[in-house]
């Protein structure tokens, strides 16, 4: 990440949250790192590239997923524990809080890591200073019965619950939003629906929308619930509550009075960790969220080629989209969101690995754990960047309708056949799927309209509109007619459920 927010880290410090440019220096180059790094000698592209071009995301992920910000939060553990501590015995005064609150206010990354070049342990290390800044009376209940994974469990999952609800859900709910508006402005914006990849039947703009809008709301709202039931520990070096036991006549009251500081809840059973599976449950939810994102981007893209041109991504005055063809207007926002999945998604097989810890706790998650921070960055920044993208959009409602009349399966007005076939089985035809069949392949053959063909099959034809007058689609063999010409008639719900589902989502939570 920024350079300034990334002190680096040795392997002791097993669970802390870290970017992927915080590399595993020796002691003489830890020393070496009071000279800040030039931002482009960062190796990770998260460290140069987004945070320069994503500079806002960056900054809120800093505050909860940069090594400044997991100091922070083991200090305010370890404080949460002391204040528990005497909270417990009835010596805790609302002055003796203020006191130790402010004491390890300024507590920073570099006082620990200075401490850590001598005891070559880094929760010693932060106990060590904190001893020094509390009051005297506080002094003794610092890390008192805690064993190291009790903070850095505790702190990993009060860092990943506030990344989560105040800066992810956030940009989720923007996006989520704009999905919204979209759907309902296009709600009646007639569009030709595809399945695999070739004409359907006929949809609207807002339709397609509404489904983007459904799915990334149900996601949401499960981010925010697994977010929010993230676990933290207290129950000593195997989850027995040995040492605990030999403090507090009641060691879980003890853990849920540490944890309540930190706005957390204790793990229903713990070992040295918490379970994992909250925070798997949380990524993996994420992961849900990044491939909806990622399936909208594909759609958005490929409605931007040439041959269909339904939208387009906003495109600056300046904007330049190729070195050699000055016409071309690429739409790199969304290929970029489906780029960043790609390099994202894969891990989250590294997570289902950190699901497994041998007997009480083994270190085979100490590195890999550290990198959940930056996956979390990608996926915030391909948010950020769609919701970019959907904010931008245009919709070229020229394009929309001469595709929609342009042909189906090669015909023009093909996308008509579907509402034959059923007016004429509702007639009381059998065979009518095939006789509709056989209208298109003469549509095809002759290079005539769909609506054309259909009228040269005298007894089809007459069977279909009388269907429709019976059903009082129509008022006569006209308006049947102008109904198989206009394939804009035949959207079915879309219009309804564009703007249910945009009502539904909007403001969500």
């Amino acid at each position: 990440m920024l350079d300034c927010f990334a002190p680096l880290v040795r392997e002791p410090l097993v669970c802390s949250i870290s970017f992927p440019a915080l590399l595993y220096y020796n002691k003489a180059m830890n020393k070496a790192m009071s000279v800040n790094r030039p931002i482009f000698q960062n190796i990770s592209p998260l460290d140069h590239r987004y945070s320069l071009s994503e500079k806002a995301v960056f900054e809120g992920l800093a505050a909860w997923l940069s090594e400044e910000a997991a100091v922070t939060a083991c200090v305010k553990a370890e404080a949460a524990l002391c204040l528990a501590h005497l909270r417990l015995r009835g010596l805790l005064s609302a002055g003796l809080r203020s006191d130790v609150e402010a004491a390890v206010q300024g507590i920073g990354a570099d006082e620990i890591y200075a401490e850590e070049e001598k005891t070559q342990h880094h929760i010693r290390a932060l106990v060590n200073v904190m001893k020094k800044k509390v009051p005297a009376e506080a002094a003794p209940f610092v890390h008192l019965g805690a064993t190291s994974a009790d903070m850095l469990d505790t702190s990993f999952a009060y860092c990943m619950k506030n990344a989560a609800l105040t800066v992810v859900v956030p940009l989720l709910k923007k996006l989520e939003n704009l999905l919204c508006a979209v759907a309902e402005r296009e709600a009646e914006t007639p569009q030709v629906g595809r399945t695999h990849g070739q004409h359907a039947v006929p949809i609207t703009v807002g339709f397609a929308f509404a489904e983007y809008v459904s799915r990334l709301g149900k996601s949401i709202a499960e981010i925010v619930r697994r977010a929010g039931d993230l676990r933290g520990k207290l129950s000593g070096a195997v989850g027995a509550y040995n040492a605990m036991s030999m403090i507090v006549g009641d060691p879980e009251a003890l853990e849920e009075a540490f944890l309540a500081e930190m706005g957390l809840l204790p793990s229903e059973h713990s070992t040295q960790l918490a379970e994992p599976e909250y925070l798997l449950r949380l990524l993996l939810e994420m992961n849900v969220a990044f491939g909806i994102i990622a399936n909208l981007a594909d759609d958005l893209r490929h409605l931007q080629r040439s041959e269909i041109g339904e939208l387009r991504e906003g495109f600056g005055s300046e904007q330049v989209g190729s070195s050699t063809m000055p016409q071309k207007r690429n739409p790199w926002n969304s290929e970029h969101v489906k780029s960043l999945w790609k390099a994202f998604s894969p891990r989250v097989a590294t997570f289902f690995m950190d699901q497994i810890s041998e007997h009480q706790r083994d270190l085979t998650n100490s590195a890999s754990r550290r990198f959940t921070a930056d996956y979390v960055t990608g996926f915030a920044l391909a948010v950020s960047r769609m919701t970019g993208v959907v904010a931008g959009l245009d919709v070229d409602r020229e394009r929309l309708a001469a595709n929609l009349y342009a042909s189906g399966g090669g015909i023009p007005g093909g996308v008509m056949a579907e509402p034959a076939y059923i007016l004429l089985a509702e007639s009381g035809e059998s065979n009518a799927h095939e006789i509709i069949r056989q209208t298109t392949l003469q549509a095809e053959k002759e290079h005539c309209p769909f609506s054309v063909a259909l009228k040269a099959n005298k007894e089809a034809w007459r069977r279909v509109t009388a269907q429709m007058i019976t059903l009082g689609l129509a008022a006569n063999e006209e308006e049947a007619a102008a109904f198989f010409a206009h394939p804009e008639k035949y959207c079915g719900l879309s219009v309804k459920k564009a703007r249910e589902l945009a009502a539904k989502y909007r403001n969500n939570g």
